[in-house]
């Protein structure tokens, strides 16, 4: 490239970048989740064109296949389009033919994932991608935290790096300062004694602190600062949590750690891959349906046809296209690198807000209003969708399905939760011919184990076992239903590894 085409590429890219900021900082919240005048339909299939356009490896994954992109001119068309999967597309089409242009240049961050192969994926962005996902931050924090209002220390405790949580999220939370919302970020990472030091020395500046992390160790996180006496409730603390599905009694237990009065509001999860960013976010109508179906669990199965709770978020259907196929989600989304019917391999499904809201009104139940009894400052008619996880993180004993969310139901009751961490393994073991389903337990900082908590813990994850999984209750014999518990102590290294992603399943 000689010297003017480069300079014409720093203009291009400069302009780009400029009008990416401009559009977000002059676009209000209510005005990008209102319905454009093309519907979500048509602009995933403009998304298609551009695609095809723009990127090689695109249009020769569909040369490989005999498609004519001229062909597809309705949304019934794009339905029959193949599904990209990190087989077919990531892995088999080098990194710069998978971008816009055939440039890994156009981009200017790139993230890290290793999956379950351990082999790294590289995933490229733009601030314009950063932008479009700062949006459901905004989400967030306008209409649960009103921090627009309010001066919020946002204390980024994703791990930083090369991973996309971190430096993805203080790079969202610092647009919205930009914005004009009342934040002022701090990036201590997963660093315990670092995010007890600055929330120690920042947080009595300011009116709330928002702690941003994983569930399993923003809860680690919480507990051991209240061993350390970090006074949790004069923090006005709110938490946002992402890569996990947790429990409504994991919800009302971390809430009540902290001090926060009202978990529809004060405690919210994202949807987020490293793949294309944040695909959803929880909102307080989503969590008060949410909440509801905990104590339903017929309902819920009726609703979402298995014998667990879903993580349930609301998303923008312009930003992050959904579809499913079987009961495999699929998203569409433009990004550094565009994706369109992606198979992401969570199983889950969609539901219209309507459809939704109808559904439980026949049984009883007005969500918006719920939501607005416990404060929602907004109820956005925006579509629903509802992600199990990777369906391989089961067991199956005696032909049940046991899924991590029914057994973490029984670590957060009182009695036991004070005394655990919330992590813990389940594995179905065989001895002798006869088969146990076994739970290792992680103990709190601190705690020695002991008889008595075994059999709380194992009576109490019976209970709740059988009270939200019809399967277990009807296929797993009297004789075989009460698991075996193991205590272990905190960060023990062959269950309980610090440092390392937990995994709640052993085959």
């Amino acid at each position: 490239m000689d010297t003017t085409e480069q300079q014409n590429a720093g203009m291009a890219r400069n302009s780009a970048t400029l009008s990416s900021w401009q559009r977000f900082l002059n676009t209000s919240l209510d005005s990008k989740l209102q319905p454009q005048a093309q519907s979500p339909e048509e602009s995933v299939l403009a998304l298609f064109h551009t695609t095809v356009r723009d990127v090689p490896a695109y249009r020769a994954f569909l040369h490989s296949r005999w498609i004519k992109p001229e062909n597809i001119r309705t949304f019934d068309d794009f339905r029959k389009l193949p599904l990209l999967t990190k087989d077919n597309y990531i892995n088999r089409y080098a990194l710069p033919e998978r971008c816009r242009g055939g440039k890994v240049e156009a981009n200017d961050m790139v993230a890290v994932s290793s999956g379950s192969t351990g082999q790294p994926t590289f995933w490229l962005r733009s601030p314009a991608d950063e932008l479009e996902i700062s949006y459901r931050f905004e989400q967030v924090f306008h209409d649960s935290f009103y921090a627009d209002t309010r001066t919020t220390l946002a204390v980024i405790c994703f791990p930083l790096g090369t991973w996309v949580g971190g430096m993805f999220t203080a790079s969202c939370c610092r647009a919205l300062a930009s914005k004009g919302y009342r934040i002022t970020v701090v990036t201590p990472g997963n660093n315990p004694d670092e995010i007890f030091r600055v929330v120690r020395h920042l947080a009595p500046m300011f009116e709330q602190t928002v702690l941003l992390g994983y569930p399993p160790f923003l809860k680690d996180v919480v507990d051991r600062g209240r061993a350390q006496d970090v006074p949790w409730s004069s923090y006005n603390v709110k938490m946002v949590f992402a890569g996990e599905v947790f429990s409504e009694e994991w919800r009302t237990l971390v809430a009540e750690r902290v001090g926060a009065r009202q978990p529809e509001n004060d405690v919210a999860s994202l949807y987020g891959t490293a793949d294309a960013g944040v695909l959803g976010n929880e909102t307080p109508l989503s969590i008060s349906i949410r909440r509801f179906l905990a104590g339903q669990p017929n309902i819920a199965r009726e609703l979402f046809g298995e014998a667990r709770l879903p993580t349930l978020v609301q998303f923008d259907p312009y930003s992050r296209f959904f579809e499913t196929s079987g009961n495999t989600l699929l998203f569409s989304g433009d990004n550094g690198i565009p994706l369109l019917r992606y198979h992401i391999a969570d199983t889950g499904g969609v539901v219209p807000y309507g459809d939704l809201l109808s559904f439980l009104e026949r049984r009883g139940f007005d969500a918006a209003s719920a939501a607005r009894a416990v404060g929602a400052r907004e109820i956005r008619e925006l579509p629903f969708v509802f992600v199990f996880g990777r369906s391989n993180f089961a067991v199956s004993y005696f032909g049940a399905n046991v899924y991590p969310e029914n057994i973490a139901v029984g670590l957060e009751q009182t009695g036991v939760s004070a005394r655990v961490t919330g992590k813990f393994v389940v594995e179905v073991q065989e001895r002798q011919g006869n088969t146990f389903l076994t739970i290792a337990v992680e103990l709190a900082p601190g705690e020695e184990g002991d008889e008595q908590l075994r059999d709380d813990i194992a009576g109490s994850v019976l209970v709740h076992l059988r009270r939200l999984n019809s399967e277990y209750a009807h296929y797993v014999p009297e004789s075989y239903a009460l698991p075996e518990v193991a205590l272990y102590a905190h960060g023990h290294p062959e269950y309980f590894p610090v440092g390392i992603k937990h995994r709640y399943t052993r085959r």
